[in-house]
């Protein structure tokens, strides 16, 4: 261990070098273990950071930590950019309002629930309390989606869930830049309409970019173009925006998934999804490795009762939520009775959020948000495919026989 700490002092270019080399190492061996116990890949993620970070190892120290941000912008550019797959128009129209009002109830369900407990069991300020809420509200749709396509599960259940998801997460990712505008506000000591508005400007110039950059890509990017070309171009388009939104100070999630949505929509191009999932595991493996490494180990002695807390309340109000607005909706019983599980999982842009909105809190509250959600997405990241499966059987999505058939491969 020793070794390792002297080589990971040496400064230069030989230190960057050796840091991607831990860091991809430390994630990858840990999905060994964690598949071993049939956990999600991020999961493992998640906790090589916490073994090498300062926590615990201590082989990466807080101030080269801090370096590795611009790894954080670019992650969760090409996360949004993945969730904009899902807001195809002519999918989502197939139920209409319905598929809006019901990620409404159920966004609305886990906020409210989550906001309420930590201002009213734990007296946290509302903004931090309002802020929690917001992440609490959004969904991981890759577990999801997962076990989806591992059990090949089709009807209007799963559509349901997909329209939500992505609904869902569009939800959680306009109400963080929202809240974070006030909390930025009521830093300053005073809420001025100039202070409230011009956050809000900046993320509309922000959207109107992504949407104008799903244009352009769409007229640089033919068909006819090799997949390598096709790849760089994305890319380009993708860290440009999340560079310009950098220069903006605002969140690169919203526009990023502007371009997603918009270019999904204008293009049909569902190829170039695929290709970004084969360049982007690295990435998000850095991403998630360095998200575990931020979390402090000895903030969860002080949050234990709340993160736990966090996680019973997130549940609850979610399935609430449905409960409700499909009761009100008039949807099926099926809708009513399992959807809420299947939007268990909590990674992704969750903890894309919880790094952002440290960004905009005070040290200690930045602390206290990461060993809130980091804890609890490692939980979901556990329970969540599991759940997911129940309901996706109980629903009729799937069949006894084609769960079987599938689990055998």
């Amino acid at each position: 261990m020793e070794f390792l700490s002297q080589l990971i002092s040496i400064h230069g270019n030989t230190k960057s070098i050796l840091l991607l080399t831990l860091i991809l190492s430390a994630g990858f061996i840990m999905t060994r273990v964690t598949k071993l116990a049939k956990m999600p890949h991020v999961t493992g993620y998640l906790l090589a950071g916490i073994l090498i970070g300062p926590s615990l190892f201590g082989w990466i120290d807080p101030s080269t930590l801090q370096s590795l941000d611009f790894m954080t912008d670019i992650a969760l550019a090409i996360i949004a950019f993945s969730v904009g797959k899902y807001f195809k128009l002519s999918e989502l129209k197939s139920n209409g309002m319905k598929s809006v009002s019901l990620t409404l109830f159920e966004s609305l369900g886990a906020l409210i629930a989550v906001a309420l407990l930590l201002r009213i069991v734990f007296s946290l300020p509302w903004a931090f309390c309002v802020l929690v809420g917001v992440i609490g509200a959004s969904t991981s749709s890759a577990s999801t989606l997962m076990t989806i396509r591992q059990y090949n599960a089709k009807g209007s259940f799963v559509d349901m869930i997909l329209q939500v998801t992505a609904l869902n997460n569009a939800f959680a990712l306009i109400s963080f830049n929202v809240c974070a505008a006030f909390i930025s506000a009521i830093d300053t000591g005073h809420l001025s309409p100039f202070l409230l508005i011009l956050p809000l400007l900046s993320n509309f110039i922000a959207i109107a970019l992504g949407f104008a950059v799903a244009f352009l890509l769409k007229y640089l990017i033919a068909k006819r173009n090799s997949d390598d070309h096709r790849l760089v171009v994305l890319m380009i388009a993708i860290c440009g925006l999340a560079g310009a939104c950098s220069a903006l100070s605002v969140s690169p999630l919203l526009a990023c998934m502007v371009l997603g949505g918009t270019y999904r929509n204008i293009s049909d191009d569902e190829q170039l999804f695929r290709l970004l999932n084969f360049f982007s595991p690295p990435v998000l493996l850095i991403f998630f490795v360095i998200s575990g490494m931020k979390l402090d180990l000895q903030m969860l002695r002080v949050t234990g009762i709340m993160g736990i807390s966090y996680f019973v309340i997130r549940l609850v109000g979610k399935n609430l939520g449905v409960f409700a607005g499909a009761t009100l909706l008039k949807l099926d019983p099926q809708i009513r009775k399992y959807l809420g599980m299947a939007l268990t999982p909590q990674a992704g842009v969750s903890i894309g959020l919880a790094a952002l909105g440290q960004r905009v809190l005070p040290p200690d509250s930045a602390l206290l948000l990461n060993s809130i959600i980091l804890p609890s997405a490692v939980l979901y990241e556990m329970i969540g495919p599991a759940l997911a499966k129940v309901a996706l059987f109980k629903s009729g999505a799937i069949t006894k026989g084609e769960g079987t058939k599938t689990s055998s491969h």
